[in-house]
């Protein structure tokens, strides 16, 4: 499933993000990379250690807690800490897909990446390029999105982000451990939970049919849920 989250950082919590990644240490992006990725990878990253890095990725993580469309569409059991990148000059990510464990280092934390989430942190008419290309069951999907904006898609998806030839391309990049592991499973619980919400609005919470649907989805998030 690849969906857009819109305004997953307000204006004021974007500006404290700009304002910590401005001012981080940019070095080579390929120190997180796979042997694959390092091949095709172009980018400057900020250390996932840094001071930076671990407070812009906090006020991610405080936002992702707030965001229910993300909530419902991810089913998040594990979130990796938030990394940020920069492309400018001619900057590009090849084609690749993301490797299938991530581990934060010096850490026993890991994580199956079930999904890969790019948040976009500048206004995309101050760059050219730049866009992630998603390689989907329907063919590529193009997504450049406003800043505060965010996208949502398997990580098992092959994916790139075109050059950036004008301006300066920021974004916040993470992965997520699903608490439903089966993309089309995920899929078919976010769309009864979107249907749910919509009839809940215009019926009612204490309607016969709400209230059994409600219930239809908590069971099948039982069933195949992780945890």
């Amino acid at each position: 499933m690849l969906i857009a989250i819109p305004e997953v950082l307000d204006a004021a919590a974007l500006d404290r993000v700009r304002a910590l990644t401005a001012g981080g240490d940019w070095t080579d992006g390929n120190a997180t990379s796979g042997p694959q990725a390092a091949l095709a990878k172009r980018n400057r990253q900020l250390p996932e250690d840094g001071d930076a890095a671990r407070a812009a990725g906090a006020i991610v993580l405080d936002a992702l807690g707030r965001a229910p469309l993300f909530i419902a569409a991810a089913l998040p059991l594990k979130v990796f800490p938030p990394l940020f990148n920069r492309y400018a000059g001619g900057e590009a990510f090849g084609l690749h897909v993301d490797n299938a464990i991530r581990m934060k280092r010096g850490t026993d934390f890991r994580i199956r990446s079930d999904l890969s989430a790019t948040l976009f942190l500048e206004d995309p008419a101050s760059y050219d390029g730049g866009e992630l290309v998603i390689e989907d069951r329907f063919g590529p999907q193009t997504v450049k999105l406003p800043a505060g904006h965010m996208i949502l898609y398997p990580a098992s998806s092959l994916h790139r982000v075109t050059p950036v030839t004008r301006g300066v391309r920021t974004a916040a990049f993470f992965w997520l451990q699903s608490m439903v592991r089966d993309d089309g499973a995920r899929r078919m619980l976010f769309d009864l939970d979107q249907s749910v919400q919509t009839l809940a609005a215009e019926r009612g919470q204490g309607d016969a049919v709400v209230v059994q649907l409600t219930g239809l989805y908590h069971n099948l998030l039982r069933r195949w849920a992780d945890a």
